[in-house]
């Protein structure tokens, strides 16, 4: 299976634009949060991706909320969030939000660590780990160099060991990859990335 994803498209359409000419040759879509900007704009964003007709699989960022996107979500979209779905075989689960909470405000949306370990404890295998935010130490560095990712993400990786974590959320680390046990772990960005899965 050929697997197309991104993170933190933020309403961009010359983003957008790349991802579904790309998503042509795509089997699955994946988009790990951050479709639009400080709650505003989700439907306009989620009508830039609407030439994509491969299943897609979206969990929220802290820029909108579960039931927003789950709203906004067309035909074709499954929005996981605290939950998991199987595709052709697949398993995914997905956890979006900012964690831990972010020091943005009331617009962001954003779980503490014992939020997201009670959300992620129902999973117990998963072929790819589809999430916001990136485990504590890898893929999680700001600007400024400080590590602000989840420990209870890092804590669920190493115990469900998915083929794949997927993430996005701190902009100063798209692209950067790494491994946890035997999961390879990448921070996503706005840009397509490739898998292949049997």
């Amino acid at each position: 299976m050929k697997i197309l994803a991104f993170s933190d498209l933020h309403g961009a359409p010359s983003r957008a634009a790349e991802l579904v000419e790309a998503a042509q040759e795509a089997d699955l879509v994946l988009g790990a949060g951050d479709f639009c900007n400080h709650r505003n704009g989700l439907a306009e964003a989620l009508a830039l991706l609407d030439g994509i007709s491969a299943p897609r699989v979206f969990v929220p960022g802290n820029h909108e909320s579960a039931e927003e996107l789950s709203q906004a979500a067309g035909p074709g979209v499954t929005v996981l969030h605290g939950a998991g779905c199987e595709i052709d075989g697949l398993r995914i689960f997905g956890l979006g939000y900012g964690v831990p909470v972010t020091p943005f405000g009331d617009w962001s949306c954003d779980m503490t660590e014992d939020m997201a370990e009670a959300q992620l404890a129902p999973c117990a295998a998963a072929d790819i780990l589809l999430l916001h935010s990136p485990p504590k130490g890898l893929a999680d560095r700001t600007g400024q160099r400080q590590s602000v990712g989840s420990t209870a993400i890092h804590a669920a990786i190493a115990r469900i060991q998915p083929r794949l974590a997927l993430c996005g959320h701190i902009h100063d680390s798209w692209g950067v990859r790494g491994r946890i046990g035997a999961s390879e772990l990448v921070n996503l960005g706005p840009v397509p990335n490739w898998f292949e899965l049997e």
